[in-house]
């Protein structure tokens, strides 16, 4: 069952001096227990798709169901079965930890005696019961984050929306969030995570929709989208730029396609796909030519690698639409509309 039905989102921005799509088409479907990430650089509509599946925004064309609900015609009934976690941590700084839980309980309508109850739960589940009395100005970004992701999960949402959780941290407090998320994973929430990190979707999803100027460029597991760029590549450093071309001959005879060489770095690599008795073999040969190798690897492709070959660009190349028309100031001024 599909807890996230969209077929073919528009939403266009406009302004005195220009007009940008921002979402052109774009179909998503996410099934119920799943953990999806969607994949875009900035200005690829990642924020635009979350704030029309959270009813924060109208698409101009196009229909969107989540859990059975109509996001225009039944926002009201959807916000009590969705959580969200903007980019930016949506909590009042001037309260303390537990205050902050205890009010967005209170606005799900809990009584007083079970808000304190769920506020306990969960300052527990996160690790702040230490810092549950101390106001939240006193936090460290990767705390922040971590009580806001915690108001999320007051009403026990059934789909929890993470727009991207970890923008701002330090990579330890990134890698502590990630294990955070993979807790809620094991738990079976489900879950739908944008990111601009590579790493992080690859890390935290099962499935992969990659989005392009608004619409949906490719799907899939994670090594289902490394497959699409021919698998594992041998790659090697030489000691001794004059061993270039004798190194280009031999991982052309090993190897399965052309090889790329980088001269000035003395870097070559080939894609390899019968993967390490390709590298055996290579690595033999060069040994018995006495060839000096600073490194020889087999490395599998990456996220990066597989987001340069779809679209032509890094995941960083485009301009943000939704920040130049307003959009893209995250979702913490609007979050307490969702959680009410």
């Amino acid at each position: 069952m599909a807890i996230i039905e969209a077929e073919g989102l528009v939403k266009v921005y406009k302004s005195r001096k220009s007009e940008v799509r921002a979402l052109d088409g774009l179909d998503l479907t996410v099934p119920e227990g799943a953990v999806v990430g969607l994949l875009g650089p900035n200005g690829a509509g990642k924020t635009t798709t979350v704030r029309i599946v959270s009813t924060l925004l109208r698409p101009d064309q196009g229909t969107c169901r989540v859990a059975g609900y109509d996001v225009v015609r039944e926002a009201q009934q959807l916000r009590h079965v969705i959580g969200l976690s903007g980019q930016y941590a949506a909590v009042d700084e001037n309260l303390t930890g537990r205050e902050n839980l205890w009010l967005f309980a209170r606005l799900y309508q809990l009584g007083s005696k079970d808000a304190h109850a769920r506020a306990e739960t969960l300052l527990e589940q996160f690790d702040l019961v230490e810092a549950a009395d101390r106001v939240v100005k006193t936090y460290s970004g990767g705390m922040r984050r971590r009580l806001d992701l915690a108001s999320a999960l007051i009403g026990r949402p059934r789909l929890l929306i993470l727009d991207e959780p970890t923008t701002g941290l330090d990579p330890r407090s990134r890698l502590g969030m990630w294990e955070v998320i993979r807790g809620l994973v094991r738990d079976g929430t489900t879950l739908l995570l944008t990111t601009q990190y590579l790493e992080e979707a690859d890390e935290l999803a099962q499935d992969i929709v990659v989005i392009d100027h608004g619409h949906v460029i490719a799907h899939g597991t994670s090594d289902q989208l490394k497959r699409q760029v021919g698998g594992e590549r041998i790659e090697l450093h030489v000691s001794r730029s004059e061993d270039i071309p004798f190194v280009e001959e031999v991982l052309a005879r090993h190897g399965g396609g052309e090889v790329a060489v980088d001269a000035p770095s003395r870097h070559l690599s080939v894609a390899a796909g019968d993967g390490s008795d390709k590298l055996f073999g290579v690595f033999r040969e060069l040994d018995e030519a006495g060839i000096a190798l600073d490194d020889i690897a087999m490395r599998r492709p990456t996220l990066d690698d597989v987001f340069l070959s779809l679209t032509g660009h890094a995941a960083e190349a485009l301009p943000d639409p939704e920040a130049a028309d307003g959009e893209g100031v995250g979702l913490d001024q609007t979050t307490l509309e969702v959680r009410r």
